[in-house]
């Protein structure tokens, strides 16, 4: 049984845990990487290599020479053709080296098109129309590191600042060169001047396609720019391990055709390997040893990640003496939908719910409500996890179009065009489409009393009603005197028919992972880095932390191109 084999239900009942015991035994035992160790304490001067290994990392795999049947040279190697290791294949072909690029699947799959930035052209050009899209850098950086409560490589988040902006020029000349697409700065900041708890950033960019041609899409257009360059693709072909010399310098990786158990490849690069596999957000026993949290949390055929991401860069690059991160960390969205006898802590077959993320009423399964809904998408979910089984339900009523739009939200939970014009992902008419059919699914639940409603949902209906009936209180006079959110997303639910739908997490992807430095290269535990490897997108860590900042728009996004045009560049030249 391979690790994708196992449910989280399997796992837990196998392995005998609860949600934080896993979590405190790793903090305490191996800084939250969820070392195993004996029951019985062992000194820390005393440990053997065996007792500080995580049981997820395993060893790196022999391969017998007489089993890899072909040779492939070539300077850069990049692996994994997604958001990170795109950008680094023609960042290394345009600085002129030969580059080769392999993918375990068929397609280019899952490529984010929001990005964050500061100081691109875009951007400069809303700001001269909305000042208040400005971003001082200083203080955008302390924000991040503030949302990483100081686990961070601070030099990481100031090159993100630094260079992000000439990334998405970069990437807007190309993407807009034939005509297919416009890149957007998506300027908004929300409503200003509300006392809001946390600051949104205008820092998100996308492209829109212009084209009706359904054969040219994000994807297409970067890697046909990279084909220009001279890059090549090499799919269905599986990463197994790094290689290095006596020196510990990474030489090349062996892989393996996915169509043929038998066909490994030796794949040499002088130049450098990139490692962007994309995290470990389908190896469950890793999350559950790293971020057991956002498992419970975890609502897991909602998920709105591709690419089927179980870590094997970031244990290929630990295999090389690289270090962890301290902490896990993800990416996930409070847009998943129960049915009323389920919950978000059990295996089950959830749907997305893309509305969940505006802030409207949300109570837990005793029918009260718990905390200030309107923030980033975690501070919402880790409040929750605070509640019984993990869960709660979101309540709006029949104007809930017109009110998503007085909350004005940021990013991609935007329902509405931007301030300056840009369009948002998704229409309000396609989210209400979305409710109907969680409507006719049984997931929503619809009804002309909050009585019937709480019915519906399972919620005890006394204090559900009384809970309803002090929110609505609260909103016509105009302030939330229990949890304080903004007096303007404090809206009166008076008109039915009344929705509501029990809610959990949907997931993106995991973002902690090895510890790297300026030049992309993953830094041993004595602070050396690993040369001829290089590690950027969510294999590398040292830039969150528990958190993601979302307010800060496409920053996960914009923190990989920045990084993978950066390795690209430094593989290609050598001047680092």
């Amino acid at each position: 049984m391979t690790t994708n084999d196992f449910s989280r239900r399997t796992f837990l009942k196998g392995a005998g845990i609860t949600a934080l015991g896993a979590a405190a035994a790793g903090m305490l035992t191996g800084c939250g990487q969820g070392y195993q160790v004996s029951e019985s304490a062992v000194p820390v001067n005393e440990r053997t290599a065996t007792d500080l290994t995580p049981s997820w990392l395993g060893e790196p795999p022999e391969i017998a020479e007489t089993d890899i049947t072909e040779t492939v040279d070539t300077e850069v190697l990049v692996v994994g053709i997604g958001t990170g290791g795109l950008i680094a294949m023609m960042s290394a072909a345009e600085n002129g080296a030969k580059v080769l690029g392999i993918d375990r699947q068929q397609i280019i799959d899952n490529l984010r098109e929001d990005i964050g930035a500061i100081n691109s052209k875009r951007q400069q050009e809303s700001i001269q129309q909305f000042p208040q899209f400005a971003i001082d850098k200083k203080e955008a950086i302390e924000d991040i590191v503030r949302y990483a409560n100081g686990f961070i490589n601070y030099d990481l988040v100031k090159l993100w600042a630094d260079e992000s902006g000439a990334m998405v020029d970069w990437l807007t000349e190309i993407v807009e060169r034939n005509g297919n697409f416009k890149m957007w700065h998506e300027g908004s900041i929300g409503t200003e001047n509300t006392g809001a708890r946390d600051k949104a950033w205008a820092t998100g960019h996308s492209p829109e396609k212009l084209t009706d041609d359904e054969s040219i899409d994000f994807a297409s257009e970067l890697r046909a720019y990279a084909e220009e360059k001279g890059a090549e693709f090499r799919f269905e072909t599986m990463f197994i391990k790094c290689e290095q010399d006596e020196s510990g310098r990474v030489t090349g990786v062996i892989a393996r055709s996915t169509k043929d158990d038998r066909h490994y490849i030796r794949i040499n690069a002088s130049k450098g390997v990139i490692l962007s596999t994309g995290g470990y957000g389908n190896n469950i026993e890793m999350m559950e040893a790293r971020q057991p949290w956002n498992q419970r949390l975890r609502i897991p055929t909602a998920d709105f990640g591709a690419g089927n991401p179980t870590g094997d860069g970031i244990k290929a690059a630990v295999w090389c003496g690289a270090q962890l991160d301290p902490i896990g960390a993800a990416v996930a969205f409070n847009r998943a939908a129960c049915k009323p006898d389920e919950t978000a802590d059990m295996d089950i077959p959830g749907r997305n719910f893309w509305f969940g993320e505006q802030p409207f009423l949300k109570v837990n399964l005793e029918g009260k409500r718990f905390c200030n809904e309107s923030g980033p998408y975690d501070y919402m979910l880790h409040s929750a996890y605070m509640q019984t089984h993990h869960t709660y339900v979101d309540v709006f009523d029949a104007n809930f179009a017109a009110q998503a739009q007085q909350m004005n939200e940021v990013g991609c939970c935007r329902l509405y065009p931007f301030d300056n014009g840009a369009p948002n992902n998704i229409p309000m008419q396609v989210v209400a489409g979305m409710i109907e059919s969680l409507v006719q699914e049984g997931y929503m639940q619809t009804a002309n009393t909050p009585e019937e409603l709480a019915e519906k949902l399972n919620l005890p209906v006394d204090t559900f009603v009384e809970t309803f009936n002090h929110y609505n209180d609260m909103a016509r006079a105009g302030e939330d005197t229990d949890y304080f959110k903004e007096s303007y997303r404090m809206i009166p639910l008076d008109t039915p028919p009344y929705y509501g739908v029990r809610t959990g997490a949907s997931f993106l992807a995991t973002l902690d992972g090895v510890l790297i430095n300026t030049d992309m290269h993953p830094v041993r535990e004595d602070g050396t880095p690993i040369e001829g490897l290089y590690v950027t997108g969510n294999d590398s860590g040292g830039f969150f932390c528990v958190s993601y900042p979302n307010l800060f728009t496409g920053l996960a996004c914009g923190r990989t191109m920045t990084f993978g045009r950066r390795a690209g560049m430094l593989a290609a030249t050598g001047q680092a």
